[in-house]
C-alpha cells in the first residue's frame, strides 16, 4: 500500500473542524450523562423511551443512537473510520443491547474495561512482536522516530489497562450515577491530561522531514 493510500483518508479528516471532531467524539458521552441524570423526566415526556426501563437503560439506548450517529457523521465527512471509535462503537452495541435485552446495567458498565483492555493487549501484544502499533493509527499526526513510537506505544498500553481497572473498581464500589459522572467528567479529563503530557516525548522524538519535504 502507497503512503498516498494510507494519507488519503487522513487528508479527509484533516477538513474536518477540531471542533466537530470533539463533539462527534464526546457528544454520545454527554447524551449518556444527560439521560441517566434526567431518565425520569425523558420518561414522562416520551412514553416509548419509558419501556426501555429505568433512567440507566434509557440512557445505554440514546449512548447507542449517539454512538451510531456520529459514526455515520465520521463517515460522511471523511469516508473513513477511525479504528479504534469503531472498535469502541461496535463493543457499545453488543454490550448496550445485552443490558437492555436482559435488564442489567452490568454490561453497559463492563464495556470501559473491555475497550480499554482490548486496546491496551493490543498495543502491548504489538510490542512484543516487534510492531508499534499506534504509528499505523497517528501516522499522519505525527512523524516520529522508531524509538518514540515504540515508547508512545508502550505508554498508552499501560494507560488503556490502567483505564480498564479504574472502570472496574468505580463501578463495582460506588452507585451507578456515581459512575456515570466519572465515566464523563473523571475519564476524559484524566485522558486529556495525559494525552498532554506525553507531548514532551513527541517533541523530544521527532523525525525530522526528508530534505525534499522541506520548505524553501
Amino acid at each position: 500500500m502507497s503512503k498516498a493510500t494510507l494519507d488519503a483518508p487522513a487528508k479527509e479528516e484533516e477538513k474536518v473542524s477540531p471542533l466537530l471532531k470533539m463533539v462527534l467524539e464526546l457528544g454520545p458521552l454527554v447524551v449518556f450523562f444527560f439521560a441517566n441524570s434526567r431518565g425520569e423526566w425523558l420518561a414522562s415526556h416520551f412514553p416509548v423511551l419509558a419501556e426501555m426501563g429505568g433512567p440507566i437503560f434509557i440512557a445505554t439506548g440514546l449512548f447507542m443512537a449517539a454512538t451510531a450517529i456520529a459514526l455515520v457523521v465520521s463517515w460522511i465527512l471523511t469516508r473513513t473510520l477511525p479504528m479504534m471509535p469503531l472498535i469502541s462503537g461496535v463493543v457499545v452495541f453488543v454490550f448496550g443491547a445485552l443490558t437492555l435485552w436482559l435488564q442489567n446495567d452490568t454490561f453497559i458498565k463492563m464495556k470501559p474495561t473491555i475497550v480499554n483492555t482490548l486496546f491496551g493487549v493490543i498495543l502491548l501484544g504489538g510490542l512484543f512482536f516487534g510492531k508499534s502499533l499506534l504509528g499505523y493509527v497517528f501516522h499522519a499526526a505525527f512523524k516520529l522516530t522508531d524509538e518514540g513510537w515504540r515508547k508512545l506505544t508502550l505508554r498508552w498500553g499501560l494507560f488503556f489497562l490502567v483505564l480498564a481497572v479504574m472502570n472496574e473498581v468505580v463501578w463495582r464500589n460506588f452507585s451507578t450515577d456515581f459512575w456515570v459522572a466519572f465515566k464523563v467528567w473523571g475519564t476524559m479529563p484524566i485522558t486529556i491530561l495525559f494525552t498532554l503530557s506525553q507531548m514532551p516525548l513527541i517533541m523530544r522524538h521527532s523525525a525530522e522531514q526528508p530534505e525534499e519535504e522541506k520548505a524553501p
